[in-house]
């Protein structure tokens, strides 16, 4: 055995189900030595692609995601997904291959890349020491939620290796939260007229705890753009904090005089650049990250711990009240909870579908058990609001780093970690046309798949921003494309909507056998922005 062969079966043995990548010369050993150890390894047709796969794989799974790329433009062709991975906190374990030598072609410092973009670097440097660092990088992938990159230089993977892959690690103690910080939110809690919870992330394991903590305290339900659906069912969910809160969510935030976020930083995105936390709230974070305390919208109390924990031991401490809750309240929420329930003007003609009512026939038509991708971009907006999701499981939301073309990788992704649900990828026409390359990997995989492309013909973004300032737009506007034609052309099922009744076609695709998946290719209509929009242009 040579060390890429043991390096590859120490990561089997750790339990890793599923790798993502593109092969070449210099990961070619140790990707087959994950498949030999029983590994799935999916092959993207870009190394970016693939790194947000796994990215995808990992949030919805639960389990570390491994990406395996070649030396050099392996790696930085990846770059942007580690960046979004790294951002998110994703436990990920990128493996590289590495030309040392300064004089070959692939020699590029691949360490300094990983730190520039917030990824922590190692190296496997001698055949001795292949299996603990293995077992470090996955150490700090799972307890930090680190995205590692884990160099194997190629004179180091060829070296012989002797001995086992399958080293014990030592499982890391988790200290308890602090009993003062938990008794000081209970007295917040006790005295709370108008708490509101915001989940994220790092709460998407812990709704039974949560749930059972608002109860008492009559505290509203609400998550962060990563974690929606995590309360849905609840009569107390506000779905989304943040640029994509309904009206009636946006103002019972703003009334909050407690803000308790659970797992969750409060960045610009889920409090609207902190406009949605009143100046008179507390606002406590509950994170496994002390630093999450003092960014964003700062903390009055910070505890330190898991949510699940934290919550529990809360709930042995706080005595029930009514809190925010009333029946008033409650119609409320049953009736203006839903984005679909805030009339609108259908601007629907012309052949063009007004991207509200399209999201909401989408929604109306594909099965409830979904899982939905989103990618970046001025149309993101309608599929986060429009498109509900059963639970925390059913929304795959890859934005931590604002790249357009991330969305179909990402449903890609997700789909193998949820194969009981049917993917859903909501893109927009850059960003559909930006990753195309991986329609190939979804017809190859079997994936029933609904690729539904939001086409404005321009860099909507852009457009409604610098438009309304007399600018020339002929760099981000394009002539029309035929979207539909492109996936046919790579074995999908299309469909063009450019009115209401055009969506007949994706309710015969639903009613069918789904032996193929299914792009709709949806000329949107495109006369003003969206009002997230300009929020996101307040962050620039």
């Amino acid at each position: 055995m040579i060390v890429a062969e043991a390096v590859g079966r120490a990561l089997a043995a750790r339990g890793v189900g599923t790798a993502f990548g593109v092969v070449g010369s210099g990961n070619f050993h140790v990707t087959n030595a994950l498949v030999a150890g029983g590994v799935r390894f999916v092959a993207a047709r870009h190394e970016g692609g693939a790194a947000t796969m796994a990215d995808a794989y990992a949030r919805m799974s639960g389990r570390v995601g491994v990406v395996s790329v070649h030396q050099g433009p392996g790696l930085t062709n990846a770059l942007t997904g580690l960046t979004e991975a790294a951002k998110s906190r994703t436990p990920l374990i990128v493996l590289a291959g590495e030309a040392t030598e300064v004089q070959s072609n692939f020699h590029i410092d691949q360490a300094a890349l990983a730190t520039a973009v917030g990824a922590v670097a190692m190296r496997v440097t001698s055949a001795e020491e292949a299996v603990s660092r293995v077992a470090e990088a996955y150490r700090v992938a799972v307890e930090e939620r680190r995205t590692v990159l884990l160099n194997l230089p190629l004179d180091v993977q060829a070296a012989p290796f002797e001995g086992p892959v399958d080293v014990p690690v030592a499982a890391a103690g988790e200290s308890g939260p602090s009993v003062a910080e938990v008794g000081e939110l209970a007295r917040l809690l006790g005295a709370a007229e108008r708490p509101v919870f915001i989940a994220g992330r790092g709460a998407r394991h812990a709704r039974r705890e949560l749930e059972e903590l608002a109860d008492l305290a009559g505290a509203l339900l609400a998550t962060s753009a990563v974690a929606k659906g995590l309360f849905r069912g609840s009569p107390w969910d506000l779905d989304v904090s943040g640029g994509f809160a309904t009206p009636l969510a946006a103002e019972l935030i703003r009334g909050a005089d407690l803000v308790v976020a659970w797992g969750c930083a409060l960045n610009m995105w889920t409090t609207r650049h902190g406009t949605l936390v009143s100046p008179d709230a507390k606002v406590v974070k509950v994170d496994l990250d002390p630093a999450a305390f003092k960014t964003h919208v700062p903390a009055d109390l910070g505890v330190a711990g898991d949510v699940a924990r934290v919550a529990e031991a809360l709930a042995a401490q706080v005595a029930p009240r009514a809190g925010y809750r009333s029946p008033e309240l409650a119609a409320r929420v049953r009736a203006e909870g839903r984005w679909r329930d805030v009339p609108y003007e259908d601007e629907s003609g012309g052949g063009r579908i007004d991207p509200r009512t399209l999201s909401i026939g989408l929604d109306d038509l594909l099965p409830r058990e979904r899982i939905v991708a989103i990618d970046s971009g001025n149309f993101m907006g309608y599929p986060s609001m429009f498109l509900d999701v059963p639970d925390e499981g059913g929304f795959c939301f890859t934005q931590a780093f604002q790249s357009i073309g991330l969305g179909l990788a990402t449903a890609i992704g997700a789909a193998i970690a949820r194969p009981d649900r049917l993917p859903v990828a909501a893109l927009g026409d850059g960003g559909a046309l930006m990753g195309i390359a991986e329609l190939e990997t979804v017809v190859r995989l079997g994936l029933p798949m609904v690729i539904v492309v939001y086409d404005d013909e321009a860099y909507g973004a852009e457009v409604h921003h610098f438009g309304p300032h007399g600018h020339p737009l002929g760099t981000v506007t394009f002539p029309p494309a035929d979207l539909a034609a492109i996936a046919r052309g790579h074995g999908c099922a299309a469909v063009t909507v450019g009115g209401p009744g055009d969506l007949a076609g994706v309710a015969e695709w639903v009613d069918g056998p789904r032996d193929r998946p299914l792009l709709v290719h949806a000329k949107v209509t495109a006369e003003h922005g969206s009002w997230w929009l300009e929020e996101a242009f307040k962050g620039h």
